[in-house]
């Protein structure tokens, strides 16, 4: 959460709720909401460590408001974290060391494993379709993750499919 409200902040002032909407409106009903207390708490750690300064703001009919904008520090955070690139791709799968260990421990079978994974991933797939079809289609970038999503998971549920073809070959 650090890094997106550094970025929204790159564009100008704002204070907490106004960065969680814009999180949403940006980002649509598939990215799982932020909730706007751990805004408020994330943007404190970011003052604390320098990387944003908040200036109170006062309302003659409402409480006080908090306006939060980028410092250097934070300008230069930001670019670091455009520099990156993201991780590699997962080696350390919970899923997979169930499957490894199951055999060891005689309290999983594989099989059933993996069907059980599968059928997770067809319902997360169903709901993410479901998701698509009543998102707004002006929102490319909401599209853009759930696209991304399901890409994954077809990749995940074709992997599966090894797995059970090779450990059926084993038996």
């Amino acid at each position: 959460m650090r890094l997106p409200l550094l970025a929204l902040l790159a564009r100008g002032p704002a204070h907490g709720y106004e960065l969680k909407q814009d999180l949403e409106q940006l980002l649509g009903s598939a990215y799982p909401q932020p909730n706007v207390g751990q805004i408020y708490v994330t943007l404190g750690r970011l003052e604390k460590s320098g990387l944003i300064e908040g200036e109170e703001v006062e309302q003659s009919s409402r409480p006080n408001k908090k306006i939060y904008h980028l410092t250097e520090a934070g300008r230069e955070a930001l670019r670091a974290w455009y520099e990156e690139t993201a991780d590699e791709p997962r080696v350390r799968d919970e899923f997979f060391m169930k499957l490894a260990l199951a055999p060891q421990t005689g309290l999983a079978d594989q099989i059933t494993l993996i069907n059980k994974q599968r059928r997770e991933y067809l319902n997360t797939m169903r709901s993410l379709s479901k998701l698509a079809a009543t998102e707004s289609r002006d929102n490319r970038i909401s599209q853009l993750l759930i696209e991304g999503a399901m890409l994954h998971l077809q990749a995940d549920l074709d992997w599966l499919e090894r797995c059970q073809e090779e450990l059926e070959e084993l038996e």
